[in-house]
């Protein structure tokens, strides 16, 4: 019976463990605290069970930024706001906007923690229920990225994250994305602002965000929700992209010309590409759909443009956050 309670005892303490620091949703009734790790490069999580009612939405939002301020207690986890920087004051509507309002220290802090920085406090603060994004001022100012322009709006989608890997220097980048209209039967473009890592490949980039979907509610995404990214590379300019087999699920309501632009054009919108080639699983014989052969290599048509490249295209903010390398 002591051997038994013994071993109870100690599988108890583990599964404690992953539960307070695991990566995934938090159990119900606790909250996960985004922290920056030691090395201040990328983020980590801890459990958190907050004093105030989760139905407060005020109460919880000025608990957690009061956490998000203060030393956790473990060396692995390094506050995302740091001494010095102070909130001071923050503003919420009905519809779950959150301004947060940092002093004049915010502008001091580097780049890579700064964006981490706001990476942490929204995915911290956007579980409380009531809040639904966030937007950062410096004093009364809307908080500003490296050229000059407002950040804007942020929410957890706006954030793409890989936690193996470190950051070495951020890089930023606008990424003309091609997606399907409504109808299925035309394309319409969506420009992103992102922040990425130096290490990452734009190309993969681009294929995440055509699979994510766009941010505006005009476009849907043309590539079937099933497909995964096998690999992407360049050479001589054209880029090679090969995708699973959920390329190969059949969407009708989508024209198969809007599926294959929507990659190419938004490929070939990068400075470096200027042809692609597509295949399943390294596999380029066979044909998609009916008519575009997986061998060809295929150019930019902007043909199926329902929206004017210039002067109409709506920038989204998007904040890459260690992407993969290929």
């Amino acid at each position: 019976m002591k051997r038994c309670g013994y071993f109870l005892l100690l599988f108890m303490m583990v599964v404690s463990v992953f539960c307070g620091c695991s990566k995934e949703h938090p159990q119900e009734g606790t909250l996960m605290i985004s922290y920056l790790d030691m090395s201040q490069t990328r983020i980590a999580k801890m459990g958190y069970e907050p004093n105030a009612a989760l139905s407060d939405t005020m109460l919880l939002v000025q608990e957690l930024l009061n956490v998000l301020s203060s030393d956790s207690g473990d060396v692995d986890f390094v506050r995302p706001i740091p001494e010095g920087v102070e909130v001071e004051r923050i503003q919420i509507t009905e519809d779950g906007d959150l301004s947060v309002f940092f002093n004049e220290a915010y502008l001091s802090l580097e780049s890579v923690p700064e964006i981490l920085c706001r990476l942490a406090l929204v995915q911290t603060l956007t579980q409380v229920d009531g809040v639904k994004r966030l937007e950062f001022f410096v004093g009364r100012e809307p908080l500003l990225d490296s050229q000059g322009k407002e950040v804007g709006w942020m929410t957890t989608e706006n954030f793409v994250e890989n936690p193996g890997e470190q950051i070495n220097s951020i890089q930023q980048a606008e990424l003309d994305l091609y997606f399907s209209n409504p109808t299925g039967d035309g394309l319409v473009l969506e420009t992103q602002k992102v922040y990425y890592n130096s290490n990452v490949s734009l190309e993969k980039l681009v294929i995440e965000h055509l699979l994510a979907g766009p941010k505006l509610s005009k476009g849907i995404a043309a590539l079937p929700a099933e497909t995964a990214l096998v690999n992407v590379s360049v050479a001589d300019r054209v880029c090679y992209v090969s995708l699973d087999n959920g390329f190969r699920t059949q969407n009708y309501e989508i024209q198969e010309a809007i599926v294959i632009y929507s990659l190419v054009n938004s490929l070939t919108a990068l400075p470096h590409i200027d042809k692609v080639q597509i295949s399943v699983n390294g596999d380029t014989s066979g044909v998609y759909r009916e008519s575009f052969p997986l061998g060809t290599v295929y150019e930019e048509d902007l043909s199926y443009v329902r929206t004017a490249k210039t002067g109409k295209a709506v920038v989204v903010n998007d904040i890459v956050i260690n992407g993969g390398e290929n």
